[in-house]
C-alpha cells in the first residue's frame, strides 16, 4: 500500500510538468494551468478552503481532474525541493 502511494506521488511529480506552465507575461509569471489564467495557487486555495475536486470542476468546467492533480503534484514537488535546499 505504501509503495503504491509513493508510486502515485512520483508519477504526479513528473506529469505536472506537462500541465503547469509559467509565462512571464501571464499572471506575473505565476504557475498556471495549461497556459490559462487560473493559477496553481488559485486551485490550492480552493482545496484548502474545503472545496472538493468535483466542486472545483463544476465551477471551472475547463479544468480537468488531472489539472487539479497536477497542482497538487507541483506543490508537493516544490515543497520537496525546499526541504532538500534547506538541508
Amino acid at each position: 500500500m505504501l509503495l503504491d502511494t509513493l508510486f502515485k506521488i512520483l508519477n504526479l511529480s513528473v506529469k505536472y510538468q506537462e500541465i503547469i506552465t509559467i509565462e512571464p507575461g501571464k499572471r506575473c509569471g505565476k504557475p498556471c494551468i495549461r497556459g490559462m489564467r487560473i493559477t496553481v495557487y488559485d486551485v490550492l486555495s480552493y482545496l484548502a478552503a474545503g472545496m472538493t475536486t468535483q466542486e472545483i470542476l463544476k465551477d471551472f468546467p475547463y479544468l480537468t481532474k488531472e489539472d487539479i492533480q497536477a497542482c497538487l503534484g507541483y506543490a508537493a514537488d516544490r515543497e520537496r525541493q525546499l526541504l532538500i535546499t534547506q538541508s
